[in-house]
C-alpha cells in the first residue's frame, strides 16, 4: 500500500509540474523561483464556518493539501492545522490554517514563521475579498489590509505589509453601498450556493496552479498567469 501511494503522489507530481509548465511564458522560465516556504489559508475555524465564502483562504489550501495527499495536523504551539506538500533540504512547502478566528491569524502566523524560521518573504497568504466576483484572483507582492482583518492582524503582528497575498474573489451581496453593508455579515458567512460550485472548483485549481508556478518561476509569472484570469461564467463585476 505504501508503494502504490508514493507511486500516485510521484505520477500527481509529474501532472502537475507539466500543467505548470505549459502556464508559464517561455520568457518566464529563466525568472527566479520564490523562496515560498509557508502558504496560509485564512478562515474561521469549526463546522459553523466550514466551506463559507470567509473560509475560501482555507478551501485553497486544503484543496493544495488533496492534491498532494498531504493530511493536516494540529500544532498547539502555533494553534493552527500544519500540512507538509513538498520536502527537501530547505524544508519544502507548508500549508498552514490558523485555529484563532479570523481577526487574530496574525499571531498564529508570526509563530509559524518563527518555528520554522522563515521570514515574511517565504510567505504566502490567501485570503477572500468581497470586491472581486467569484471567478477572479488576485495576487500581490504586498500591501495594506484593504479592510481585510485577517490581512490587518498579520501585517501587525509581522510588523510589515512586505508579504504576497492572494485574494479570491467572492462577490459581493449588492452593488448598491447600503444593501451591501446590511448584507455583509450574513454573505461572507455564507455557502456557496450549488450554481456557483463549479466555478468554486475551477477557481481553486487556478489557485494550486498559481502557487506551484510562485515556486517554480516566482512571484511575477505567478501574478502574470492569475491577475487576468476571467473563467467562464465570471462575472465582471461584484453582484
Amino acid at each position: 500500500m505504501a508503494l502504490k501511494t508514493t507511486a500516485l503522489k510521484k505520477t500527481m507530481a509529474l501532472k502537475v509540474k507539466a500543467e505548470v509548465s505549459s502556464r508559464v511564458p517561455s520568457a518566464a522560465i529563466g525568472e527566479k523561483a520564490m523562496a515560498l516556504r509557508l502558504v496560509v489559508g485564512l478562515g474561521n475555524p469549526g463546522k459553523t464556518y466550514a466551506k463559507t465564502r470567509h473560509n475560501a483562504g482555507f478551501m485553497a489550501v486544503e484543496a493544495l493539501a488533496s492534491e498532494h495527499q498531504a493530511m493536516f495536523r494540529h500544532h498547539p504551539k502555533l494553534r493552527a492545522l500544519v500540512a507538509q506538500v513538498s520536502g527537501g533540504e530547505q524544508g519544502g512547502l507548508r500549508l498552514l490554517m490558523p485555529q484563532t478566528y479570523m481577526n487574530a491569524s496574525g499571531g498564529s502566523i508570526a509563530a509559524a514563521l518563527h518555528w520554522f524560521n522563515l521570514g515574511p518573504e517565504n510567505l504566502l497568504v490567501v485570503v477572500d475579498d468581497m470586491d472581486l466576483p467569484l471567478g477572479r484572483l488576485r495576487l500581490r507582492g504586498g500591501g495594506s489590509a484593504g479592510g481585510h482583518k485577517g490581512l490587518l492582524s498579520t501585517i501587525q503582528h509581522l510588523k510589515t505589509q512586505a508579504f504576497a497575498r492572494l485574494r479570491v474573489g467572492i462577490g459581493a451581496p449588492s452593488q448598491d453601498p447600503a444593501a451591501r453593508k446590511a448584507a455583509t455579515v450574513n454573505h461572507v458567512l455564507g455557502r456557496f450556493s450549488t450554481g456557483e460550485a463549479p466555478l468554486l472548483g475551477q477557481v481553486l485549481h487556478e489557485v494550486t496552479q498559481g502557487i506551484h508556478i510562485m515556486e517554480s518561476h516566482g512571484l511575477m509569472a505567478a501574478m502574470n498567469a492569475l491577475n487576468g484570469l476571467q473563467l467562464p461564467g465570471t462575472s465582471r463585476s461584484p453582484h
